[in-house]
C-alpha cells in the first residue's frame, strides 16, 4: 500500500461551500481509497491505496468533475514526495505561514522566473515539481503572479508539515 497526499485546486471545500470535507472524504472512500483523512477545509486528503498514483489521480479527478460539473485540478504526491517538499524548503528560517509550496504536475519551466509579475519583496525558488515562495508581508498582501503556477495549488509550510507528518504515520 502506498500513502498518498491529494491536494485539490480552486475548489471551495468549506462547510458552506460547494464541497464539504465530509463529502470529499466519502468521495475518496467510494473511489476505493483507504484510511482517508482530510485536513482543514482547504482540500487536503491523506489516504492509502494499492493503485498507482496516476490511477488515484484519475479516479479523484473524475469523481470531482462529476460532483462539480467541471474539471477540478488535483495534485497528488506520495508520503516520501511530501516529506521531500518539506525538507527542500529553501526558506527554512522564514515563518512557515508566510512560505508556500505551489504543487505542480511536473517540473516548473526553466523560464518560470522570467514570467513573474507584481513581485515586491517575495522570494521565489524552483523545486522539483514545486515553486516555493516566501511572502514576508503575508500571502494576502501580495500582488505576485507566477504564470507557471496557474495550474498549481499552494499550501503553506504549516500545512505541508502536517500532511507530511500524517502521511508518515
Amino acid at each position: 500500500m502506498t500513502t498518498f497526499v491529494i491536494l485539490l485546486r480552486a475548489v471551495n471545500v468549506g462547510g458552506t461551500g460547494k464541497l464539504p470535507m465530509a463529502e470529499l472524504k466519502a468521495m475518496c472512500e467510494r473511489a476505493g481509497l483507504e484510511n482517508v483523512r482530510t485536513y482543514i477545509a482547504s482540500g487536503n486528503v491523506v489516504c492509502r491505496s494499492t493503485l498507482s498514483k496516476a490511477r488515484v489521480k484519475a479516479l479523484i479527478e473524475t469523481a470531482l468533475a462529476d460532483y462539480a460539473g467541471k474539471p477540478v485540478g488535483v495534485a497528488i504526491r506520495t508520503a516520501a514526495e511530501v516529506a521531500a517538499v518539506l525538507a527542500g524548503n529553501p526558506f527554512p528560517d522564514a515563518q512557515p505561514n508566510q512560505t508556500a509550496a505551489i504543487f505542480l504536475d511536473g517540473a516548473p519551466p526553466a523560464d518560470t522566473l522570467e514570467h513573474v509579475s507584481g513581485q515586491k519583496n517575495e522570494s521565489i525558488e524552483l523545486g522539483k515539481q514545486e515553486i516555493y515562495v516566501h511572502y514576508p508581508d503575508g500571502m494576502g498582501q501580495s500582488k505576485l503572479k507566477i504564470a507557471a503556477a496557474k495550474a498549481g495549488t499552494a499550501r503553506n509550510m504549516n500545512t505541508v508539515a502536517t500532511l507530511a507528518e500524517w502521511a508518515a504515520q
